[in-house]
């Protein structure tokens, strides 16, 4: 199969996927690329094809996430078998010596890109971002590309072709239409992407394991990282133990200052909750602003 038919049935499959077709179109399309397409690097990279089946492991239908699964698994054995193979060759034509016996073989090099991880963006990395002829839309990717570059080593063109994806997803989502709604969701999407204390939403992303379909159809408490959704697990387990108990006594106090608005308007209660020889703990509630802390 030619690089040009190879592109065009993954322009399909996505097609098919943001317009819900049925799993059998999308099988099919699984099929032509199996008989057809014999896996080499740059195959994969030319027609990110790869990028675009991969993204199908996560398909609700489990055929199909299982048979992008095996193909993706078989495109990368055939790759792995086609570099091992390829000798490295001297300058006069004859095959370079093996490595002396014990000495190990220098690791190829796994960086993808040569900007700093921390320092990518759309300009450090040239990307052409504007796609659509809208210029809120190509902003909008551009900010998608800003928080999907940051801190990989992921080709531009791959990582532009994920923004694009997500932008056209939240675009359809949001009723074609560039309203508040839409460009709420991708300063949000951005945000998300660019929190330091959730390196692995971006991750998922980028990895297909979160399609774009998913990532800007996904809740607030979703895009949250495990740590953090277990962390407010713990915290609502807390306080429903503490409201079904009788409360102490609270007081109001204008000696406690809260952390987050100022104000000096805080209720407070003290508890014995560690040994008799530590000190009690204070549990304090903001009365302007609900926010709640404790200390010993």
């Amino acid at each position: 199969m030619e690089p040009k038919e190879i592109a065009l049935r993954g322009k399909a499959i996505t097609k098919a996927i943001d317009e819900s077709e049925p799993s059998s179109s999308i099988l099919k399309l699984l099929g032509d690329l199996k008989s057809g397409v014999k896996a080499t690097e740059d195959i994969l990279r030319t027609t990110k094809i790869g990028i675009t089946v991969n993204r199908l492991r996560q398909h609700k239908d489990p055929a199909v996430a299982k048979a992008a699964t095996e193909l993706v698994g078989r495109w990368r054995e055939e790759v792995k078998k086609k570099g091992v193979a390829a000798k490295p060759r001297a300058a006069n034509g004859t095959a370079s010596p093996a490595p002396p016996s014990g000495t190990a073989s220098p690791a190829p090099s796994k960086r993808k890109h040569n900007v700093p991880p921390d320092s990518r963006n759309h300009k450090t990395d040239k990307v052409d971002y504007q796609a659509t002829g809208d210029q809120a839309r190509d902003q909008c990717i551009r900010l998608m590309y800003d928080g999907l570059a940051l801190m990989t080593d992921e080709l531009p063109e791959d990582v532009l072709a994920i923004a694009k994806d997500v932008e056209a997803a939240a675009w359809k989502t949001n009723g074609s239409q560039n309203t508040d709604g839409y460009r709420q969701k991708m300063r949000s999407l951005f945000q998300n992407l660019k929190n330091k204390s959730n390196p692995g939403l971006r991750k998922r992303v980028l990895s297909g394991e979160v399609t774009p379909q998913r990532f800007v159809t996904m809740s607030h408490d979703e895009l949250k990282s495990a740590e953090r959704r277990e962390e407010d697990a713990r915290l609502e387990k807390e306080n429903m133990n503490q409201a079904m108990v009788a409360q102490a006594e609270r007081a109001i106090s204008t000696e406690f200052q809260c952390g987050k608005c100022k104000k000096k308007m805080v209720s407070y209660s003290q508890a014995q909750t560690r040994s008799a020889d530590e000190p009690m703990t204070t549990f304090c509630e903001c009365m302007n602003c609900g926010n709640r802390w404790k200390f010993s």
